[in-house]
C-alpha cells in the first residue's frame, strides 16, 4: 500500500509540505555545511523538555536524531539529519523508510551506545532523544548540542511528535501531518464497515522476540495506539499486560493470543525466537484466527521499531488490506 492511498487530497497537501519542507532543510540539513546559503540565525526559543527548559535556534540546520521514533519525526516534518544511531537491525536504518530519504545520513553508532565523537564531529546544532534512552548520557551529549529529550517512547509517540516539531521549528507541518493520519484513520474504519463492526472485531499483536518470551501486546504500546484510532476491539487478555505494554507467554500458551485477528512480527532469528516452533504446533494451528484464515505475518521494523507517524500511515494501509480480506 501507498502512503495516503485512501486519501488524495491529503497526499497533495502533505506532500506539498514536504516539499517545501525539504527544500528548506537542503540548505543545511545535509553533510555539506552549505557555503553558499544565508548565514542562519542566532535566534532562539525554549522547548520544555523531560530534562527541562532547554535554548534551540529557530531553526535548526544541522540535527541528529539518536532513535528510531526520532529519525521517523525528522523524516516525517521533512527534515533530513546529518546524523542518527541505528537499531539493531542488519538494514542499518530500518527497511520502512524510503531510501532516498536516508541516504547520505550519517550512522553515527547504534541506538544504545552512541558514538559521542562522531556526533560532536557532525557539529550539530540540535540533538533529539528520550530519556528513557539516553538521559544518563544528556550532560555529554547537552555539551556537544542543545538536547531534547521527551521522556519516553512508544505509547506517547504523538506527544512526542510534537515536541520534536517544536524543536525543529516544524509545528505548522506537524498539524497537517497529524490532520491526514486523522482522516485516514477516518477512512479506514469506514472502509472496514464503520465503528460498531470495527468495534465488534477482536485483535492481537503478537511479536516473537529473540532471548525473551513471546509477547501479546497490551494497550499502552505504540502499535495498540493504532488499533485504537482505528477502534478496532482488543481481546480481555491484553488487559493482563504488565503496565500495559504486553503479557508475556511462552509456547505451551500461545493460544492465550487467540482472537478473531492475529497480526504477529518477529525480532531477531525466528528459531531463537520460538517463532518456527511456536507457529508449528498443534496449539498454533487450533486457533480460531489460524483456521480462519485471519492471522497475518507483518514486518517488525514497520510495525514495532517504527513509531512514527510515516509508519503509522503505512501501517494502516497494511490493516486495510489485511483486514479485507
Amino acid at each position: 500500500m501507498t502512503l495516503y492511498s485512501f486519501r488524495p487530497r491529503a497526499l497533495a497537501a502533505v506532500s506539498l509540505t514536504t516539499v517545501a519542507a525539504l527544500t528548506l532543510a537542503a540548505c543545511g540539513s545535509s553533510d555539506d555545511s552549505g557555503s553558499d546559503s544565508a548565514p542562519a540565525s542566532d535566534a532562539t526559543r525554549t522547548v520544555k523538555t523531560a530534562m527541562g527548559d532547554v535554548k534551540v535556534k529557530e531553526a535548526p540546520q544541522r540535527v541528529v536524531v539518536l532513535d528510531t521514533a526520532e529519525l521517523d519525526s525528522a523524516l516525517t516534518l521533512g527534515v533530513k539529519p546529518v546524523g542518527a544511531t541505528h537499531a539493531d537491525v542488519t538494514s542499518g536504518f530500518l527497511n520502512y523508510l524510503p531510501k532516498d530519504q536516508v541516504a547520505g545520513i550519517e550512522d553515527v553508532g547504534q541506538m544504545m551506545t552512541p558514538n559521542l565523537e562522531a556526533i560532536a564531529g557532525l557539529k550539530p546544532d540540535l540533538i533529539l532523544t528520550s530519556k528513557i534512552r539516553h538521559g544518563d548520557k544528556y550532560d555529554e551529549l547537552s555539551k556537544i548540542a542543545p538536547t531534547v529529550m521527551t521522556e519516553n517512547t512508544g505509547y506517547p509517540w504523538k506527544e512526542n511528535f510534537q515536541v520534536h516539531a517544536e524543536a525543529l521549528g516544524k509545528q505548522a507541518e506537524a498539524k497537517m501531518v497529524a490532520d491526514g493520519y486523522a482522516d485516514h484513520v477516518a477512512d479506514v474504519t469506514k472502509a472496514l464497515g464503520g465503528e460498531e463492526k470495527v468495534a465488534a472485531t477482536e485483535v492481537n499483536m503478537v511479536r516473537f522476540v529473540e532471548g525473551a518470551d513471546i509477547r501479546i501486546y497490551g494497550r499502552k504500546n505504540y502499535i495498540a495506539t493504532i488499533l485504537a484510532d482505528v477502534g478496532l476491539g482488543r481481546p480481555a487478555i491484553t488487559d493482563k499486560a504488565k503496565d500495559g505494554f504486553s503479557y508475556d507467554v511462552s509456547p505451551e500458551k500461545i493460544d492465550l493470543a487467540d482472537a478473531d485477528v492475529v497480526f504477529h512480527s518477529t525480532y531477531g532469528d525466528p528459531k531463537k525466537a520460538k517463532e518456527t516452533e511456536t507457529t508449528g504446533s498443534g496449539l498454533w494451528k487450533n486457533m480460531d484466527a489460524v483456521k480462519n484464515g485471519k492471522v497475518f505475518a507483518v514486518d517488525d521494523q514497520l510495525w514495532i521499531q517504527g513509531i512514527g507517524y510515516t509508519a503509522a500511515d503505512k501501517i494502516l494501509g497494511e490493516l486495510h488490506k489485511s483486514l479485507t480480506k
